[in-house]
């Protein structure tokens, strides 16, 4: 006779299907993010020279922000000790499907981004040779849908861990993001006349609220 404390075999079917499918939610989380990564080498091929830039050594505060919060992001499993190991939100199927269509919907953002920005991207705060300034496409309900997309993926990840560093994780990625911003923002503003009137009618990163 099973005791109350052993699982019966329905209880093991249960554990082997959420087993299932929170690989296969983690699976398309990894997998996002190998499709963003090769998007993104194959395209840095293809941009227009530099004219001028916000200041290399201005760089590594967001550089340094941005480092340390994927380092304790992409630990997805626990090597810190308490209290950044708890685990703060769930690690269960529901979670697992959220944090997949996080990171697809934020692909879907940063690939269509990255693709109407084409040879005007850059990694750095730079302004290109010919810069265009975008307001269409993505571009029409925030002004870096880029970091938008980006943000999203990070978030999924915090999501599909749920462990405390994740989230400071993620934290230290928004920080770095917005001071970039700031810097990009500068630049735009020394370059382009009508960047403040832009600024002023689209938002940041989330359309109606920052």
């Amino acid at each position: 006779m099973l005791s109350f404390f052993e699982p019966g075999p329905i209880s093991h079917e249960s554990l082997r299907a959420q087993a299932a499918k929170t690989s296969i939610t983690g699976l398309i989380v990894t997998g996002c993010w190998l499709v963003f990564l090769v998007y993104w080498l194959v395209s840095a091929f293809t941009v227009k020279p530099m004219a001028d830039e916000y200041g290399r050594a201005s760089s590594l505060s967001y550089r340094i922000l941005q480092l340390s919060g994927f380092c304790l992001l992409l630990t997805m499993k626990s090597s810190f000790p308490p209290p950044l190991d708890f685990p703060l939100t769930p690690q269960n199927i529901v979670a697992g499907a959220t944090a997949a269509a996080v990171c697809v919907l934020g692909l879907a953002i940063a690939l269509w981004a990255r693709w109407m920005l084409a040879d005007n991207w850059s990694s750095g705060v730079e302004f290109k040779q010919g810069h265009r300034l975008m307001k269409t496409g993505p571009y029409r309900f925030v002004r870096h849908p880029i970091y938008t997309g980006i943000l999203l993926m990070c978030a999924a990840l915090a999501m599909e861990s749920g462990r405390l560093h994740c989230w400071l994780g993620l934290a230290l990625i928004c920080i770095g993001q917005w001071v970039k911003i700031r810097q990009e923002e500068s630049l735009m503003l020394r370059h382009f006349p009508g960047y403040a009137d832009y600024r002023r009618a689209v938002k940041a990163l989330v359309p109606f609220v920052i």
